[in-house]
């Protein structure tokens, strides 16, 4: 690891926001950020306190709020502080640590979406062997594999950016992460760029895979079983799930892909790059709140039990 490079202080792309919408702004982005955490915070305390939620499928889901809350917390609270104060300037060391957050965020939340993805093709599919195949050892056993993969991935991302010198202060983006940190080295950066397009390829692909093969497969079994009641059901489980992937996908991939071409829109990039960090940790405890069923029981159940009980 470069130790020189870590005084630098890096300028990050300006907001371009004029005097009359710095406020708005920054109050705007307060709101979303309470409500996201409040909103993960819930769905998180429901299923810790509910125990007929103790089930893989809400055990998984569990780990989607924890990785929201890291990327939402790595994201919103410096750039919130930036817009009022205008000062756009981070320092490396924070630039980094804030660039492995993004992506550890990011990566995890595929991974934990994919796994979400096989325990519904098992309890559909499989619905008989379901409690064997899915049980808590083996329910343990893809939680730490998905946060140890995701660690030992993104670290590895992060310190073959961290050994170069870098030679330009100046990030492309609102706020750091590995391909706009790669602009400001001037070495050669091809085993970095490899590596990037292998993580890219392993997780982006492999989730895609993953999802593809699993609903193709639930949709089968829902043709050849041929009742109405298991198409519903399918279709509001893994519909919710869906959405929820595809917002992540499809903005994660574009914001990725267009860094690396020159002709793209500035703009454009970085308001995708924004977006993944904000939409998603908003959205996913709202999506998952309101059209999961049994989740949508127990949290009206936990708040009228916790908010009964400080009336008294």
């Amino acid at each position: 690891v470069d130790t020189q490079s870590f005084g630098i202080l890096l300028t990050l792309e300006s907001l371009g926001l004029s005097n009359a919408y710095i406020y708005p702004a920054f109050l705007f982005g307060t709101l979303m950020y309470l409500v996201t955490m409040l909103c993960n915070l819930l769905v998180l305390a429901t299923i810790i306190v509910s125990k007929k939620l103790h089930k893989p499928m809400f055990i998984l889901l569990l780990n989607l709020p924890v990785c929201d809350m890291v990327g939402a917390t790595a994201f919103v609270p410096h750039f919130l502080f930036s817009i009022v104060t205008e000062n756009r300037v981070v320092s490396h060391p924070l630039c980094i640590t804030q660039a492995f957050l993004m992506h550890f965020y990011g990566t995890g939340n595929l991974l934990i979406l994919s796994a979400m993805a096989y325990d519904r093709y098992i309890a559909i599919c499989c619905p008989l062997r379901y409690n064997t195949i899915m049980n808590p050892q083996h329910l343990i056993r893809i939680i730490i594999s998905i946060w140890l993969l995701n660690f030992s991935l993104i670290v590895t991302l992060i310190l073959l950016l961290a050994r170069f010198k870098i030679c330009r202060t100046n990030i492309v983006d609102l706020y750091c992460n590995n391909p706009s940190l790669m602009k400001l080295i001037c070495e050669d950066t091809r085993v970095n760029n490899y590596y990037g397009l292998f993580t890219i390829i392993f997780f982006q692909g492999g989730s895609l895979i993953v999802i593809i093969y699993t609903y193709g497969q639930i949709l089968r079994t829902c043709i050849m079983t041929n009742q109405s009641d298991a198409i519903q059901k399918a279709i509001r489980t893994c519909g919710t799930h869906l959405v929820v992937f595809l917002i992540l996908e499809i903005n994660t991939m574009v914001t990725l892909v267009f860094h690396r071409f020159e002709n793209v829109s500035p703009f454009l990039r970085r308001s995708l790059g924004v977006s993944v960090l904000l939409f998603p940790p908003f959205l996913d405890p709202i999506i998952y709140g309101l059209k999961t069923t049994e989740l949508k029981q127990s949290i009206i159940m936990f708040l009228k039990r916790n908010v009964g009980s400080t009336k008294m």
